[in-house]
């Protein structure tokens, strides 16, 4: 019985596919999505500071006939393509931020801005792929406007601001779009979203049905000591060995204290700021970092450790020391459901061959919170240069993709939108 509802699936889902129009339009697209993506890689702008590059999505979507809102948590724009008849409500998100990020690379669309974040002069780059992201939700808008007697029922298009995080002090991001009603008016019934990697292969497209990514809690640790001459250590309480103490014993959570034959979890500091001269003992340390988890019993477990041996540390070399942290994303869960219905989608445009289940990740994705509000699907595109021995890194300055891999894109968003909608 199973496989006869896949193979129906499969039939109806090739009545779209196969249509010789949309494989035209596709073509076309490709190239208007690839010049999307270059302007939005040569002119990237930060979490909550995307109005370039709101403007320009804003414009598209108007001159598709597409009902559009704009300056949704502050700089997000959500598109209604109401189809033929009424039915279901889905809903398609991509991401539109870019990252603090100096570019290394001779790419003739290489970003050279530059700004000041958190006190730190840096480059600006599209150096996790959203640039892609939101050029194939353009063209999928396109794609879908021009086939609205294909549509039986809702699409709304989401480019969401400050996937990333907002500025300190700022509210942003998922959690701002859904308190502004992004999820109603029409309430969405299922929301979907890709994200495209420079390690997976062109043509391919990876999934994991459940848990797929990682809680992501950031920590700051506030260390307290006693300022001395540097010569004179004895004088003093030094912050930073405490701070190098309190990292060394975290790491021990992790390797000695966690279940990791269960889920995977990752502590991380990625900024010690401490002292102003060579010579001088300073009085306070700062660190912050990230803790990731899959699982809700060892995150409740590991942050509770965490409490306890950072004052414990402290205390124990003389010094004093207070944590807090800030959530940023849940859970990034695959609805079982949905994934089991949507995935002959996938193996129609990419091939069975080419589509993968995968383990979950340590990674974090704001798109969580949206699942936590509807069903939801979360896949990963291909995107690995060809030829590339070894693929350039998310969050990098060499970070890299192959264009060719946003047609893909724009083909499994199409037809999970069909299928979603007429079946």
């Amino acid at each position: 019985m199973k496989q006869l509802i896949v193979l129906l699936v499969l039939m109806i889902t090739f009545n779209f596919y196969g249509q010789t129009d949309l494989k035209a339009q596709f073509i076309n697209i490709e190239p208007k999505v690839i010049e999307w993506r270059r302007h939005f890689h040569k002119n990237p702008e930060l979490s909550n500071r995307e109005f370039k590059t709101a403007e320009k999505i804003a414009k598209h979507l108007k001159s598709l006939g597409l009902e559009v809102k704009t300056n949704v948590a502050h700089t997000g724009v959500v598109a209604i393509l109401n189809g033929h008849s009424k039915g279901k409500v889905i809903a398609l998100r991509a991401d539109i931020d870019a990252l603090p990020v100096t570019e290394r690379n001779e790419l003739p669309y290489k970003s050279t801005v530059q700004t000041e974040f958190l006190g730190t002069k840096t480059g600006v780059a599209h150096a996790c792929g959203h640039d892609a992201h939101t050029a194939i939700l353009m063209g999928v808008a396109e794609i879908l406007s021009k086939n609205r007697d294909k549509v039986n029922g809702t699409v709304k298009f989401i480019f969401q601001p400050a996937e990333e995080g907002p500025p300190p002090g700022e509210e942003g991001g998922s959690k701002l779009m859904i308190k502004e009603g992004v999820l109603e008016h029409p309430k969405v019934d299922a929301i979907f979203g890709l994200h495209i990697r420079s390690g997976v292969d062109i043509g391919h497209i990876h999934y994991k049905p459940g848990g797929a990514m990682a809680a992501v809690e950031r920590f700051t640790i506030n260390v307290k000591g006693k300022q001395t001459h540097g010569s004179e250590p004895w004088l003093g309480i030094d912050p930073i060995l405490i701070s190098a103490k309190i990292i060394d014993g975290l790491q021990t959570i992790i390797s000695r204290e966690s279940e990791l034959i269960n889920e995977a979890a990752v502590i991380s500091v990625g900024k010690i700021t401490s002292g102003v001269r060579f010579n001088i003992i300073p009085e306070s340390a700062e660190l912050i970092g990230t803790v990731r988890t899959l699982d809700p019993d060892m995150k409740i477990h590991i942050i509770e450790r965490m409490k306890a041996m950072t004052q414990t540390i402290a205390k124990a070399y003389g010094g004093e020391a207070s944590i807090k942290f800030e959530n940023f994303t849940a859970v990034t869960y695959n609805d079982h459901e949905l994934v089991s219905k949507m995935l002959p989608s996938l193996k129609l445009v990419a091939g069975a061959q080419n589509v993968t289940q995968i383990k979950a990740e340590t990674i974090g994705e704001d798109f969580s919170y949206y699942q936590e509000k509807v069903p939801g699907f979360y896949f990963y595109l291909g995107g690995k240069p060809k030829n590339a021995l070894k693929s350039p890194l998310h969050h990098t300055p060499d970070f890299m993709i192959d264009e060719s891999g946003l047609l893909l894109g724009i083909k499994a968003l199409t037809q999970i939108t069909f299928d979603f909608l007429n079946n």
